[in-house]
């Protein structure tokens, strides 16, 4: 979770045991359908039972599907229709194709079982897309467990905590974007669909069905993170936008003692070290996303330096002095620059640096030495764990992290 450009990446212990359930019964208007576009490279569609292929009005059959078939998505030579392909028979080309499964079958993409409808179609980019289309209280089946992971029993109120604020973050998101509301990845929420699912996390999504964060009588955007290190941030000192009253500086110490309710995470204390060669491979690939690089590249790392901190204590402006320039990085930015061979992220910007050079003065190794995993603002998920396990309600958990908000149905 997750403002755009968050990472989000949890490595929780499991000792809970997934379980499937079959498809719910029919949902109200209010409840809410979203659309989920899905990471289906190649995508090969098909359902756990028989199936229709419809139009885009979603009543005219295109085709008929048997249980487990996979079928293959084309789009047409001028990119702007779509067709489903299996054995030689075939859809008629059309601008949309849906996928409903007959029964209490699930669809499948790529092998993986969702709950709703399928549907493709080609974006205004011209990208084919796959959406899962659902519920939202179907929806946060999926994401809950991903989102926390399988937790025991007594992190019940982090998983209801967890619930909550995933449903307002994706009710803010309904109808923002023009051909999906939310991705299936932690750009937005992760979301995997039924096979997902385990019992005591879909048992917080329906202790806490319809309930969203309010704030001023709105749904509050409940942004969260893995772990906060110590304390959350707001959100200018993180990103380049306007904070809200509600996404306050919240410090995540256990009373008066030298505890934190999220140091029991797995990157509550992290150390990173790229060598001369790693960093400057990563200043070529990615530092020109965020700061004017001179046409011939970069250049060589000649020293790295933390410049101001936040209020939080996490780095407000890191400088990188090659031997073509001086180069600012500023909030999240730093993340996205300093990443390890492979890409991966750095975990947040609550770090301190450690050069060390060479007896010929040149940048040898940079170590980075850091709390936390994620932007930091909002909710912190590893806190809201140490919380419950302390007693905290979910709605105490939830007006800890968001302070002045309320839980609530919307009205």
């Amino acid at each position: 979770m997750k403002w755009l450009g968050l990472a989000l990446a949890l490595v929780l212990a499991s000792c809970s045991t997934r379980a499937t359930r079959g498809p719910r019964p029919t949902r109200t208007d209010a409840d809410h359908s979203i659309r989920v576009a899905l990471i289906a490279p190649e995508p090969r569609v098909g359902a756990s039972s028989d199936f229709v292929w419809l139009q885009a009005d979603g009543r005219t059959v295109a085709a008929r599907g048997r249980r487990n078939e996979q079928w293959r998505i084309e789009r047409s030579a001028q990119g702007t229709q779509v067709r489903a392909i299996r054995d030689g028979a075939a859809t008629p080309w059309q601008s949309t194709l849906l996928l409903r499964a007959n029964g209490n079958g699930f669809a499948t993409v790529n092998g993986k079982r969702y709950r709703g409808e399928i549907v493709v179609f080609v974006s205004r980019d011209s990208e084919l897309l796959v959406l899962n289309r659902l519920s939202l209280e179907d929806y946060l089946q999926g994401v809950v467990p991903l989102e926390m992971g399988n937790r025991p029993r007594g992190d019940s109120a982090a998983l209801q905590a967890q619930a909550v604020a995933s449903r307002s973050y994706a009710y803010v998101r309904l109808n923002g974007r023009n051909d999906f509301d939310v991705r299936s990845s932690i750009v937005d929420q992760a979301y995997g669909g039924v096979d997902a699912e385990y019992d005591l996390a879909s048992a917080a999504v329906d202790a806490t069905r319809g309930l969203m964060l309010r704030y001023q009588g709105r749904v509050a955007d409940a942004l969260y993170s893995s772990t906060c290190g110590g304390s959350t941030a707001e959100a200018p000192e993180v990103w380049r936008t306007a904070g809200s009253a509600y996404l306050r500086r919240v410090s995540d110490r256990v009373g008066t003692t030298d505890r934190y309710y999220c140091d029991a995470a797995p990157r509550y204390r992290w150390t990173r070290t790229l060598s001369a060669s790693q960093l400057n491979t990563a200043l070529d690939e990615y530092l020109k996303a965020y700061a004017s690089v001179p046409a011939p590249g970069p250049g060589n790392a000649r020293h790295v330096a933390i410049v101001t901190r936040t209020p939080s204590g996490r780095v407000g402006v890191l400088e990188v002095e090659t031997d073509r320039g001086t180069f600012p990085l500023r909030g999240n930015d730093i993340r996205y620059v300093m990443r390890a061979p492979g890409g991966e992220i750095l975990n947040s910007t609550y770090f301190s640096v450690e050069p060390e050079y060479g007896r010929d003065g040149l940048l040898e190794r940079l170590t980075f030495r850091g709390r936390g995993n994620g932007h930091g603002v909002g909710m912190c998920q590893w806190g809201a764990i140490g919380r419950a396990r302390a007693g905290h309600s979910f709605r105490s958990i939830l007006g800890t992290y968001y302070p002045g908000t309320s839980v609530g149905p919307i009205q």
